[in-house]
């Protein structure tokens, strides 16, 4: 793919409406104390953690564990980690006790779960359908959305089945899996819009940032306003596959890219990126909905888009719609955790939403997040926030029709600023609906250095 420069911009992520503020008014606290609980050596009692240290102790762990570890998750109202030890490890239980997380015996190891999601893979791919370990239950998440039915549905139920009493719940949801190209703050290729994720380092020392993959098939020069010059460049991009990611350089070296998420007026620096942990509360922004939060649900969840299948994603219950696509997953203290990849339902009704992993994504194109590296003119990551910012201009997402099968955000419309239709271009196809909508909340903006 070709390169392009970016001028020196300013990002501020787009707040929208009534959602955006209840979830700014939880964020914005930012309670960041972190208490060790028990002291090192005293298992008496689980010890009190933030999400993020409760993850890295959930890595630590499993590998500590071995085949006793049958998963973790964040208990946010005690603010304990809970590990799941296959019945009968009482060794492997006692070095849970000691590490400070609380110990749930369960029936199902990882590897019998993992077993199942491969077979899962192998006979019920199926567009429109997804797949997740579930550590709460000690299960594997199934869901179909409302295009899986007839023999569709009776072969996904019966492969469920066929893996045996208590190793998987199949669940219904109304909505239609699709991804949610058309998100943070807006960008646009080929009539498509998408959202800004996160800004980053590259591996070269230049600023650039993180979007979805499937938002690279509208083509190859982004800008920041729809119809505007272009402002970067995709350098590398994977959708469908072992994931849904992007980084986009920008086209001009000097730009600013501090590490921050704009939530309206106030920001949310971004420290450093870090894994999920089901059971954590987690926050996204998008150009479409603004603000929205929720909880992780599961972990290396697997979504049969028509387009293709893609693996390794985190699932949530956090809302999102087209134009979200590629929008930030992050913490209250900070830490970036995932770009929006897509999902069913709407911030109306709610739905499943997926996103893909922020560290499997640096990994994979050799880009450093945070205090992992700094950007141009010495800042981390991120864009400033515009000096201006105006009322609408590629606020909302219209009232699209979608084109081909009403899947995959294929003709999802963004309609920004009034001026054209934008038009999701995930996976590559073409819409043929049009859009249009009615926007409030805060433009955002990049500004360019001379």
């Amino acid at each position: 793919m070709s390169h392009k420069r970016i001028p020196k911009r300013k990002a501020a992520m787009a707040v929208g409406g009534v959602v955006a503020l209840g979830a700014a008014a939880i964020l914005l606290p930012n309670a960041n104390a972190s208490q060790d609980g028990a002291s090192d050596g005293v298992a008496a009692a689980p010890k009190t953690l933030k999400a993020g240290d409760a993850s890295d102790l959930a890595t630590r762990l499993a590998g500590t564990l071995g085949d006793a570890y049958a998963g973790a998750w964040y208990d946010g109202e005690d603010k304990q980690l809970v590990v799941n030890v296959v019945r009968g490890e009482n060794t492997m239980a006692l070095k849970v006790r000691s590490a400070g997380a609380e110990v749930r015996w369960v029936d199902n190891s990882m590897t019998e779960l993992e077993a199942g999601a491969g077979t899962l893979k192998s006979e019920a791919a199926i567009p429109g359908t997804s797949w997740a370990v579930d550590p709460r239950t000690n299960k594997i998440l199934v869901t179909a959305d409302s295009t899986v039915t007839g023999d569709k549905w009776d072969q996904l139920e019966s492969t469920v089945e066929n893996l045996g009493s208590g190793m998987a719940t199949l669940k219904k949801s109304a909505g239609t899996f699709r991804t949610f190209a058309s998100g943070g703050d807006a960008i646009f290729a080929g009539g498509a819009r998408c959202s800004l994720g996160f800004n980053v380092t590259a591996g070269d020392g230049s600023p650039a940032f993180l979007t979805a993959g499937h938002c690279a098939a509208a083509g190859d020069q982004w800008s920041d306003q729809q119809g505007g010059e272009p402002i970067a460049t995709v350098d590398q991009a994977l959708f469908p596959g072992a994931g849904d990611f992007a980084l986009l350089t920008y086209d001009d070296p000097a730009t600013e890219a501090p590490s921050e998420v704009n939530v309206g007026g106030q920001t949310v620096p971004v420290v450093q990126a870090a894994e999920a942990t089901v059971g954590q509360q987690v926050f996204r922004m998008g150009s479409t909905t603004g603000l929205a939060d929720g909880q992780v649900l599961g972990l290396n969840a697997t979504v049969n888009y028509p387009e293709g299948t893609v693996t390794g994603l985190i699932q949530t219950d956090v809302c999102a719609e087209p134009g979200d696509s590629g929008g930030s997953l992050f913490t209250q203290d900070g830490l970036a955790i995932g770009l929006t990849s897509g999902g069913s339902g709407d911030c109306t009704v709610g739905g499943e939403t997926f996103f893909q992993p922020v560290t499997t994504a640096l990994e994979a194109v050799g880009a450093t997040l945070g205090d992992g590296g700094a950007g141009a003119g010495g800042q981390a990551g991120g864009q400033e926030q515009g000096a201006g910012q105006e009322q609408g201009a590629g606020q909302d997402a219209g009232d699209g029709e979608a084109g081909a099968d009403d899947q995959a955000g294929a003709g999802d419309q963004a309609d920004g600023q009034g001026v054209g239709t934008g038009q999701d271009g995930a996976g590559g196809q073409d819409g043929t609906g049009t859009g249009s909508g009615r926007h409030s909340g805060q433009d955002s903006r990049l500004s360019r250095t001379h």
